[in-house]
């Protein structure tokens, strides 16, 4: 072992890890804590660990062939599933792009005091795009520094609030490592579920197995290929070790602040701290519901001013450090799966025009409240894309024919297909309960149309 070479290696599996550190799971994981408090700690350990043996076949894939999953895609199906998978992996890249979107207008409003309204903020964050573009050209060691950056950031932030909240560590240890859930309900249960489907994405797949072509590995040689199979494997875990501990430092502060809390104890703390949010909470006894924006509200009402600001710099650490990772993973699926070879500026500018309209017209006619609800359903969204990422990669890295003497043994092979079978099922009950919460006869028969369908070319990749 070399600390040098794992040096050399380290960079694909930091930006990686930014998928686990998206406004959509910051959200999932303050819900997760004010919902069922530290009871489904273990759930997001398990989701993580379940990612990173995931990532590590997208990793193995790139190292070993020397193509990213896009590519061996394109290699291996006919035109028409070929042309349905891109389409399906880029509504997914769109996604995650207006969850980056809102999460940074979002934690500009509050910064600003609410002077820059959220259409402003969307507006705001079409530039930051440029300043990624222009970082991009000194250079990716470079890009991947910038965004271990971000990550410090974010660690600093939500470990600053992790310190002046002080959860139970005894009750911490305990979410961790026992698998329970006592007195769970419905909500809890779908929150497990939309941890699981907020942690796992379906592009990351696709972006972590081009990201390693990054290196040079001189395939001819097994040698070679197998040590750098081992040191990417070691960079991912150390990296996705850090989003852990990030998303902990989430789920703990809300679990220990805010779990079982009512709208009326929030409602008279804000009110004594003469916080200009305090008319966000009703003064009834309802079960307090946060989001990302009522999160960074109810940390400066109870905490200070402080409290507040810092958790919308995390945010926007959150939200600028997921654009590129959509960037990059937008120009590898187009490139692989097309051969289309447009501009970086142009991939940026297609994509991110699709994901703003959407956002700035909730923004502009619609309220705080409607803008993170929409991320609900792109956490719904991404849940429904999975497969088409998940049952690829299993596939190629068990076929001999594509990895040679690194295709997948049969405990990889089982044990594979038995995670992804377990998430797909996850996803559907997430999928199911959320269209049944609409109550809407119309949307449940579209529903049940669009799921034959989908089940169908789900069985067709299988």
């Amino acid at each position: 072992f070399s600390f040098r070479k794992l040096w050399a290696f380290t960079g694909p599996g930091f930006l990686m890890s930014i998928a686990y550190l998206d406004p959509g799971n910051i959200e999932s994981d303050l819900q997760s804590g004010a919902v069922a408090g530290f009871k489904l700690l273990w759930v997001l350990m398990l989701a993580t660990i379940i990612g990173l043996l995931l990532q590590r076949l997208a990793a193995r894939l790139g190292v070993v062939t020397g193509l990213h999953l896009a590519e061996v895609c394109n290699r291996q199906y006919q035109k028409v599933p070929r042309i349905i998978l891109w389409l399906m992996v880029e509504l997914a890249i769109i996604g995650s792009d207006m969850q980056e979107v809102i999460g940074s207008a979002i934690a500009i409003n509050l910064l600003s005091v609410g002077k820059i309204p959220l259409w402003g903020g969307v507006l705001i964050t079409i530039a930051d795009t440029f300043v990624f573009l222009f970082l991009d050209k000194y250079g990716l060691r470079k890009l991947e520094a910038f965004f271990g950056f971000l990550i410090t950031i974010m660690a600093l932030t939500f470990g600053y609030e992790y310190i002046t909240v002080k959860p139970d560590q005894e009750k911490l240890l305990k979410g961790l490592f026992i698998p329970y859930c006592q007195n769970c309900g419905t909500p809890q249960l779908e929150q497990a579920v939309g941890i699981v489907g907020a942690v796992i994405m379906p592009h990351n797949m696709y972006l972590h197995s081009a990201l390693v072509k990054s290196r040079q590995v001189n395939r001819a040689n097994k040698r070679e290929v197998r040590e750098a199979n081992k040191y990417f494997f070691i960079e991912s875990c150390i990296a996705l070790f850090v989003s852990f501990i990030i998303n902990i430092f989430v789920v703990t502060v809300f679990a220990e602040a805010f779990f079982e809390k009512t709208n009326a104890d929030v409602s008279d703390v804000c009110v004594n701290a003469s916080s200009p949010h305090s008319s966000l909470f009703p003064n009834n006894n309802q079960t307090l519901e946060v989001d990302i924006y009522k999160g960074g509200v109810v940390l400066g009402c109870y905490f200070g001013p402080a409290a507040l600001y810092i958790w919308a710099i995390g945010i926007l650490a959150a939200g600028q450090s997921s654009t590129m990772t959509g960037t990059y993973s937008g120009q590898f699926v187009m490139e692989g799966f097309l051969n289309l070879r447009w501009s970086r500026f142009a991939r940026v500018l297609l994509t991110r025009s699709i994901a703003i309209t959407p956002t700035l017209f909730v923004a502009i006619f619609q309220d705080v409240e409607h803008l993170t609800g929409m991320n609900d359903f792109l956490n719904v969204l991404m849940s429904l894309q999975l497969p088409f990422a998940l049952i690829p990669v299993l596939t190629f890295t068990s076929l001999p024919s594509v990895m040679n003497d690194f295709a997948n043994g049969l405990f990889w092979k089982i044990g594979g297909g038995v995670l992804i079978l377990l998430i797909c099922s996850i996803n559907m009950y997430f999928v199911v309960a959320y269209v049944m919460s609409l109550n809407h006869m119309a949307l449940y028969i579209g529903a049940a149309i669009l799921s034959v369908i989908y089940l169908s070319f789900v069985a067709y990749l299988v």
